[in-house]
C-alpha cells in the first residue's frame, strides 16, 4: 500500500522518525515542484507502507478533518469524462475506432458435454465514453482497532462497436458493453485504541457480582483482566494478573471478557496488500473485484518514458494473446514464435489438412490470424503501441490489477447461473497507463488500458479445460482534449444523461 507523507502534520499527529524517513526516501514517489507537470506534482509525497512505518492513532476529534482531506491518490487524475482518441500513429493504416476487442464465445449448437471446443470469434473496433466522479468524503471502514478511510471514484463505461457496411458510406455504431462500478484508493490506515468512553458506550456484559471468584483482581468491576493459575511460593494454587505473573509457569488461563483503555494499541496492525481496488457490474451477469497497485519502474513509480510494448518476435507472449496455450497456440511457441510485425505466415491462407497440420492447432485458430484487423486480432495491445507512435510522452504511471493473485489477498468474480453454466468467467487482469502527452506546447493526460477476461467453456480433445481470452484495449483522452470532430462524434453517439450528484458525506459516520 502507498501512503501520503505529511498528512500526520496536518492532523497534528506523531511526526515520522528520522530513521524511517531515510528508509522511505528510497521508495518514495519522487518529489517534484508544480512546474514539473501534472502527474509529477500529483504523485509527490507518497511512499510505500512497511512494517516499521508509524501508524497514526485515530481520534474522534479529528474525524471531520480526515473526511475533509480524503486521499484519492493517483485516481484523482481520472476525474472527468474520457472519450475515444483515434490516433493512428505514424502508420498509413486508417482505423475507424480507437479500441479493439476480441471475443470468443461457444459456437451455436454446442454445449459443454458434446463437441469439444468449437467456438465463434469476433474482433471489432470500438469507441467509448468513460466517466469518473470523485465521491466526496472519505469512505470509512471500521475494523475495531484498525480503521481505513478510502478515496472512492465512481465510473460509468459505454462502448459501441464500429463497422463499415458494404455499399453504405455511413459507419454502423452498435452498443456492445455497459458497465458501472467504483475504484477505491485503499489508503489512510489508523489505529483506534479503546478508550473509557468507547468501552462504556459499547458495554455488552454484566458487572461482576461482589462474591464472584477472584473479584479482587478486577479493579474496574468488570472481567477486563486475563488471569493465570499458578503455584505460589507457599505451594498453593492462586490466580494472578499478567502484571504479577512475572514469567512464572502457569497451569491455566481465564481470558478477559472486557477491554481496558488502550486495548488495541499494540496491534496487530493492518497493512493492505494493495493500494487500489476496482469493483464493477457487467450486464452479462458478472460482478468483478480486482486488486492491484502502481508498478514501480527503475527510478520510481513515476516512469519518465513512454510505455514499453514489444516488437517483432518478442510480441508472441501468451499472456497478451487472443490465442491461449490451451487453444493449441496456433502451432507456435516462445522458441518458435510468429512475428506479429510481419505478414501472417503462408499457412494462414492455405487449405489445411492432416499433412500440413497434423495436430489441428493451426486450423483451430487460423481465422484469428486471417482476420482483417491482424495483428490486433491476435495481440490487441499492439494497437496501443502503434497509437503512441508520433506522440511525445513525457512520463506515465502504470496500474496493474487482477481478480486472481499469486499470493495474499484475492479479488473475485461472481456470475449469474446462465453465465456460470455456459461461459464461466474465471479471471480478469487489467493494465492501465495514465500518460502525460506533450502536444502544441502544453501537457495533456491520456489513458490507455488493456483488460483480459478468461472464460472457460467446453473442453479440449484430451478432456482438459480450455481457457478463452476476451480482450479489450483502448486509448482515451478527456473530452475537452480531443478534436472538435471527435468530440462531436462522441456527443452524438453518447448523449449526456442527467446526473444525480452523489451525497456521500455521511459515509464516514455509518456504523455498519
Amino acid at each position: 500500500m502507498l501512503k501520503r507523507n505529511g498528512f500526520d502534520d496536518e492532523l497534528n499527529l506523531t511526526h515520522l522518525d528520522a530513521n524511517i524517513d531515510s528508509n522511505q526516501n528510497e521508495i518514495s514517489f519522487k518529489g517534484a515542484p508544480e512546474t514539473d507537470g501534472i502527474l509529477a506534482s500529483m504523485m509527490k509525497g507518497y511512499s510505500k507502507v512497511q512494517i516499521e512505518t508509524p501508524i497514526r492513532p485515530f481520534h474522534e476529534s479529528n474525524l471531520q478533518k480526515i473526511v475533509d482531506n480524503v486521499d484519492y491518490g493517483i485516481l484523482r487524475a481520472l476525474q472527468g469524462t474520457w472519450v475515444s482518441y483515434n490516433h493512428n500513429g505514424n502508420g498509413s493504416r486508417e482505423l475507424i475506432g480507437s479500441g479493439i476487442h476480441t471475443t470468443i464465445m461457444p459456437s451455436p449448437g454446442t454445449n459443454a458435454g458434446t463437441i469439444p471446443g468449437k467456438f465463434s470469434f469476433e474482433c471489432e473496433e470500438y469507441i467509448e465514453k468513460l466517466t469518473f466522479d470523485l465521491v466526496p468524503g472519505g469512505v470509512r471502514n471500521r475494523g475495531g482497532a484498525n480503521e481505513q478511510f478510502c478515496g472512492a471514484v465512481k465510473y460509468e463505461q459505454s462502448i459501441k462497436s464500429v463497422n463499415a457496411v458494404p455499399g453504405e458510406s455511413a459507419l454502423k455504431y452498435t452498443p456492445i458493453h455497459e458497465e458501472n462500478g467504483m475504484y477505491l484508493w485503499l489508503s489512510d490506515i489508523f489505529n483506534y485504541a479503546a478508550t473509557e468512553k468507547t468501552i462504556e458506550e459499547d458495554r455488552g456484559i454484566h458487572a461482576l457480582e461482589p462474591n464472584a471468584p477472584n473479584r479482587d483482581l478486577y479493579k474496574s468491576g468488570y472481567q477486563d483482566e486475563t488471569v493465570f493459575l499458578i503455584i505460589n511460593d507457599l505451594g498453593e494454587k492462586e490466580y494472578v494478573t499478567l502484571e504479577n505473573l512475572k514469567g512464572r509457569p502457569y497451569l491455566s488461563i481465564v481470558p478477559a471478557k472486557e477491554l481496558k483503555p488502550g486495548a488495541g494499541q499494540t496491534g496487530p496492525y493492518f497493512i493492505p496488500d494493495y493500494s487500489i481496488s476496482r469493483s464493477g457490474v457487467i450486464p452479462h451477469g458478472s460482478t468483478i473485484t480486482l486488486l492491484g497497485d502502481l508498478t514501480r519502474g527503475e527510478s520510481g513509480y513515476l516512469i519518465n518514458t513512454a510505455p514499453e510494448f514489444p516488437e517483432g518476435n518478442a510480441a508472441w507472449e501468451y499472456d497478451h494473446l487472443s490465442i491461449s496455450k490451451t487453444m493449441g497456440g496456433a502451432g507456435a511457441s516462445k522458441k518458435e514464435p510468429i512475428n506479429l510485425d510481419e505478414a501472417p505466415p503462408a499457412w494462414v491462407f492455405e487449405k489445411l489438412n492432416k499433412y500440413n497440420d497434423p495436430q489441428e492447432n493451426r486450423i483451430y485458430t487460423q481465422r484469428i490470424l486471417a482476420h482483417p484487423l491482424y495483428p490486433y486480432s491476435v495481440r490487441p495491445d499492439l494497437r496501443l503501441r502503434d497509437s503512441l507512435k508520433g506522440e511525445t510522452i513525457k512520463n506515465h504511471v502504470l496500474i496493474q490489477m487482477s481478480s486472481k493473485n499469486k499470493t495474499g489477498a484475492q479479488g473475485g468474480i461472481l456470475n449469474v447461473p446462465f453465465v456460470n453454466r455456459f461461459v464461466t468467467t474465471v479471471e480478469m487482469n487489467m493494465r492501465m497507463w495514465i500518460e502525460t502527452v506533450e502536444e502544441n506546447g502544453k501537457e495533456i493526460l491520456q489513458l490507455q488500458y488493456e483488460q483480459i477476461i478468461f472464460f472457460e467453456f467446453d473442453f479440449g480433445d484430451d478432456g482438459g479445460t480450455t481457457s478463452w481470452p476476451h480482450i479489450q484495449v483502448n486509448t482515451l483522452r478527456k473530452i475537452e482534449d480531443v478534436s472538435p470532430e471527435q468530440r462531436q462524434l462522441m456527443e452524438e453517439q453518447f448523449p449526456s444523461s442527467h446526473k444525480i450528484e452523489s451525497s456521500a458525506s455521511g459515509c464516514p459516520y455509518h456504523k455498519g
